[in-house]
């Protein structure tokens, strides 16, 4: 449709605005103009300004008749006569002016003037003013509204011309206006329809000023950038993965091929090595197992997020501590009360990782869980890491070199990363002072609970 066009609509609006507001300044100054002349035909009215109400009088005794005339003594447009409240004949100076019941009222004095539009005998449009000028008796003064109603309508004219010319500008200002003012917004829509064409999410818009299309351009820019980058990280996740899972993959199809062949050739394993080869088997399906499910807890924090509650960290903690005792690492833990919002799923899984971990490095000795004012801490007494490496702990699969032959994907530590993330938290891992490593979580929090606070007030 002809009206679907933003540009237009905006046209069209400013067009209206200024239509409007032309339409109104134009009443406005006719209404104006025509009040003036009305006021300065009625100033015009009446006794000249060297004479005063007896004398005027005395001089219209003087010069009226009984019978109307077609000239005056003001002109021959002018007319001029008494009237009297006690009903006596009226008395002419110029053409008969129509009496009305309010020109009797002044007659009376009651009131004292008026001015207003009439006519004559013969139809003829007067600007009348009539005027108590002693007991019972009132002059009305008139002229015709030939020539003001010509001045009028010339004004009219006019006024409805310059109108005309100034809804043509805005007509023509607004068509400019909007192409200047949603030229960024056609930029971001041509951007927008590439990006949804090509799936180029390179594409930037360029921001100029500060206003409302500049902030909305930077914030398209942003977008762009956080897709491309959330895309770059799934494709990395993939290829990642996809180099993680060859190799047990692979593992497994070979043994497999190993006990297929030795069924189809009758060439019996030796006992020893088939039951070696099935724990092979049975280990390279754990390891999947545990990369498959590490897999997913990654994917489902980058799309999706557990609602959020206020939890006991420390029952959390010890919910943990409690799993990894059952695995058989040896835990030694030293909490106290701490309340954060979070998933206490997460968390859990979070801190059971860094338990896993540091049991992995450490398996001869005790790890040592502390919780004090909101800081967590799981410390081992293993070889501790290199500081080169200290870096990358928290990248996905990756591995520091002396850890390739242990048990792991290499994803325990992203997803601690992950959880405390989605806590609002801090995470970091160091080496401890007196040998081995310490991972440390930082989360907001309170002593007591909110909810408990809230109460005791």
């Amino acid at each position: 449709m002809i009206w679907s066009s933003l540009r237009t609509r905006l046209t069209l609006l400013v067009t209206i605005a200024v239509a409007l507001a032309v339409a109104v300044s134009a009443g406005a100054c006719f209404m104006i103009v025509r009040g003036q002349l009305y006021d300065q035909v009625d100033r015009q009215l009446g006794a000249p300004p060297d004479k005063d109400k007896r004398s005027h009088v005395a001089w219209l005794l003087e010069h009226c008749g009984p019978e109307p005339r077609a000239e005056t003594y003001f002109g021959p447009q002018r007319s001029t006569q008494l009237i009297y409240a006690d009903g006596r004949p009226t008395c002419y100076n110029g053409p008969a002016l129509v009496v009305t019941d309010l020109d009797r009222a002044v007659a009376m004095g009651k009131p004292w003037q008026h001015c207003g539009n009439g006519v004559t005998e013969d139809g003829t449009e007067m600007r009348i003013r009539t005027e108590n000028v002693g007991p019972g008796i009132a002059v009305m003064d008139a002229v015709p509204l030939g020539d003001l109603r010509d001045t009028l309508q010339m004004v009219a004219l006019t006024l409805g011309g310059v109108a005309a010319l100034g809804i043509l500008a805005a007509a023509t200002a607004g068509l400019l206006i909007a192409r200047a003012a949603l030229r960024p917004v056609g930029r971001l829509s041509r951007a927008v329809e590439h990006i949804a064409r090509t799936e180029d999410l390179d594409t930037r818009i360029p921001v100029k000023g500060n206003d409302e299309i500049a902030r909305l351009s930077s914030s398209f820019n942003a977008m762009t950038t956080a897709l491309a980058g959330s895309r770059e990280r799934q494709k990395q996740l993939v290829a990642d993965a996809g180099h993680e899972l060859r190799t047990p993959l692979t593992t497994l199809r070979t043994n497999i091929d190993l006990l297929l062949r030795s069924e189809q050739t009758g060439r019996s394993l030796d006992p020893e090595a088939k039951r070696r080869l099935l724990v092979n088997v049975k280990a390279q399906f754990a390891e999947l197992s545990t990369l498959v499910a590490d897999l997913l807890q990654l994917a489902r924090g980058d799309t999706e997020h557990e609602p959020h509650v206020e939890l006991a960290f420390h029952e959390v903690v010890t919910a943990a501590v409690e799993r990894a005792r059952l695995r058989g690492a040896e835990v030694v833990t030293d909490l106290s009360p701490w309340y954060v919002v979070g998933s206490a799923a997460s968390l859990e899984r979070a801190v059971l990782n860094l338990i896993d971990n540091a049991a992995k490095f450490s398996p001869d000795s005790q790890v040592e869980v502390s919780l004090k004012g909101g800081e967590l801490t799981v410390r081992d007494y293993g070889p501790g890491l290199p500081e080169e490496e200290l870096p990358h702990v928290f990248e996905r699969f990756w591995r520091s070199p002396s850890a390739r032959g242990l048990p792991g994907s290499g994803l325990g530590l992203a997803i601690v990363a992950q959880a405390v993330e989605e806590a609002e938290g801090k995470v970091s891992l160091a080496n401890a002072p007196g040998g081995g490593a310490i991972a440390t979580i930082d989360l907001p929090g309170t002593l007591i609970r909110n909810s408990e606070s809230d109460k005791s007030r």
